[in-house]
Parts: structure tokens; C-alpha cells; sequence
């Protein structure tokens, strides 16, 4: 199975045996390339049953949860880095669950789809319909994203909770950008702290 971009991109971001906590690790994709490629201490929370399974199998370490609950027993400061790569948009109480990131984690890694990416914009202007992208492939009434966000909303969103923005990295097709990325990426990758 050929390597995600996004994983590949948060794996060169994680410290060599960091303590690590994926939320809405998936099928552990991921969570697997962390513990191979950075000797990563690596533990992951998704609420899909049949997700939870493969990352058992895979002999990973994961707890079947509603981060939207928060993460009551996880202490203060416990991981280096806590994962929430393209979930926050099907996040309800997205305050809440960052808040939450940033108090187990002393960095957070957020990936998102960029909503205005230039073809979803001109999916609404030209056709007047919701658009189905590689980024946002689902029709409206089938979606599990609850939060339909752009890169600049996430900037915006971090300046006004005074978050600081270690890094951004953009994701075009195939590749990262570094011109427009509100216009032109189709995903964001941002490193915040407190």
C-alpha cells in the first residue's frame, strides 16, 4: 500500500522515541509507520469498531473512545506530541478537544482538508452544489465532517486562543505548496503549542 503524503509528513515531524497519542488513529496506518520508522511510544483512540480491530491485529496499542468526551485519564503533559490528523473536522466541540490535546501533549499536530481549495470553490460557484473532492470525498447528506474549515479559518482560530504556530506545511497533489495555500492546498498540517 503506497505511503500517504500527510503520514509521511507528521512522521518526519515526531522526535525518535517520542510518546505519542493518535486520536482518531484510524486503521493505525500511521501509528505504524511511527513505531517502525521513530521507535515512537505509541497509543491511539478511534471509535470506529471495525478501525479498533485493525489496529489490534497490527498488534498496536489503541482504545476504542469519543475523544469528544476529552481525555480525562490521561494526565498533564503526558506525550510529546498528540496527533489529530483528519478528524478535528468531525469534531463537535472542537475548543474543547484541543483544549484537551494541549493539556496531555506539549505539541499538537492538526491535519485538515482545506474547504477552499480552488476547486471546491468552484464546484459552488460554477455548479451551486457541495463539492466532492480527493480532500472531501463525500456527498453532504453522507458526511461525517461536521466542520467544513479553510486554512485561514484554522489561522484565525489559533490567533484568537492564542496558540502558537510551530509550523504549517501544505499538501497539494502529491506534493507540498508553498504559494496560496488557502487557494491551492488540499490539506494543512500545523504544529501548535500553548
Amino acid at each position: 500500500m503506497k505511503e500517504r503524503l500527510d503520514h509521511r509528513i507528521i512522521c518526519d515531524l515526531i522526535s525518535r522515541d517520542g510518546n505519542v497519542l493518535d486520536l482518531g488513529c484510524g486503521d493505525g496506518a500511521l501509528m505504524s509507520l511511527l513505531v517502525r520508522e521513530k521507535n515512537a511510544s505509541v497509543q491511539g483512540i478511534e471509535l470506529d469498531d471495525e478501525a479498533v480491530h485493525r489496529c489490534v491485529e497490527k498488534g498496536l496499542t489503541v482504545f476504542q473512545g469519543d475523544i469528544e468526551s476529552g481525555l480525562a485519564d490521561y494526565p498533564d503533559h503526558s506525550f510529546d506530541d498528540v496527533i489529530l490528523n483528519q478528524s478535528m473536522q468531525e469534531v463537535r466541540k472542537v475548543d474543547f478537544v484541543i483544549e484537551e490535546c494541549l493539556r496531555v501533549g506539549k505539541r499538537v499536530i492538526v491535519g485538515f482538508p482545506n474547504f477552499a481549495h480552488i476547486n471546491a470553490r468552484a464546484t459552488i460557484f460554477f455548479k451551486g452544489k457541495t463539492p466532492v473532492t480527493r480532500s472531501l470525498p463525500y456527498f453532504w447528506y453522507a458526511t461525517p465532517n461536521v466542520r467544513f474549515l479553510s486554512i485561514r479559518d484554522f489561522e484565525d482560530f489559533c490567533r484568537g486562543k492564542g496558540l502558537r504556530v510551530l509550523k504549517a506545511v501544505y499538501l497539494g497533489a502529491g506534493r507540498t505548496l508553498a504559494c496560496c495555500p488557502n487557494l491551492f492546498a488540499r490539506n494543512a498540517i500545523f504544529v501548535v503549542e500553548k
